[in-house]
């Protein structure tokens, strides 16, 4: 089965200091894929070269097979790649199902005098946009808020909203930065869920950062470790949790 996804000697320098280096592992279709390490290992940075926010010093990044290794984030995220923040990025003064159509905007079919003239192709194409924007709030557990600003929701909701504008961009590979972050207990237990749901019912392929490492544990099927920007495990939870190097690097005990 060829790769969704290849880093292959995935590289980044910013002057003397190396954020990531010489990165190297594939991610295939149906994956539910963790990145961890500990603050500064160069996690959120891989997601950058990604999509297309930094480029690779050297190195080379894949994506179904063709390089896109400098390729603008827009033109990424075009081609199936789309991604949460570690910090989230809303549009704080729309609603709710207003962010969520934004995500959809990628796909519009009518033309940008059409939509600029509100001429009835437009019309049309934001009404399928505002429908398939509802369906992902339905899964999301966001429906009953549709209508509220994204900036009164509850933190769990807006990390919610945030993967919601994400999936309407249709992607194939979803990349989610922290996304339990801030999260109770039962919120985790929902997240994780919904994660596995897209996964199985929408046929993507998920590759997540996350610090909980209980939460990682419980959901991801194959993990890569970086430290200091390098990558220092890769496999199940199984191995992963009693890989010395990363019970010495990140854990401090086994899990």
């Amino acid at each position: 089965m060829s790769a969704v996804l290849s880093l292959k000697g995935a590289t980044i320098r910013f002057g003397g200091l190396v954020a990531v280096n010489d990165v190297t592992f594939d991610i295939e279709k149906g994956d539910l894929f963790g990145l961890i390490g500990p603050n500064g290992a160069g996690k959120t940075t891989c997601f950058n070269l990604i999509t297309g926010v930094y480029r690779p010093t050297s190195g080379e990044i894949f994506f179904n097979e063709k390089l896109i290794n400098g390729l603008a984030p827009n033109r990424i995220c075009a081609m199936g790649i789309a991604r949460t923040f570690q910090n989230i990025r809303l549009f704080q003064a729309l609603t709710v199902l207003e962010n969520v159509v934004i995500g959809g905007f990628l796909r519009h079919k009518a033309s940008l005098a059409s939509a600029l003239a509100y001429l009835p192709p437009a019309i049309t194409e934001t009404s399928r946009l505002e429908r398939e924007a509802m369906d992902l709030l339905e899964v999301l557990d966001l429906a009953d808020v549709a209508q509220t600003r994204s900036a009164d929701l509850p933190y769990g909701k807006q990390r919610r909203l945030e993967i919601a504008r994400a999936m309407a961009t249709q992607p194939e590979l979803l990349l989610l930065d922290e996304p339990a972050a801030g999260m109770n207990p039962n919120e985790k237990e929902d997240l994780a869920q919904t994660v596995r749901l897209i996964r199985d019912q929408f046929g993507k392929t998920i590759l997540l950062i996350e610090h909980d490492m209980k939460f990682v544990m419980g959901i991801c099927e194959k993990i890569v470790v970086l430290d200091h920007g390098e990558e220092i495990a890769y496999g199940p939870p199984s191995a992963i949790r009693n890989d010395p190097k990363v019970i010495e690097a990140y854990l401090g005990e086994a899990v």
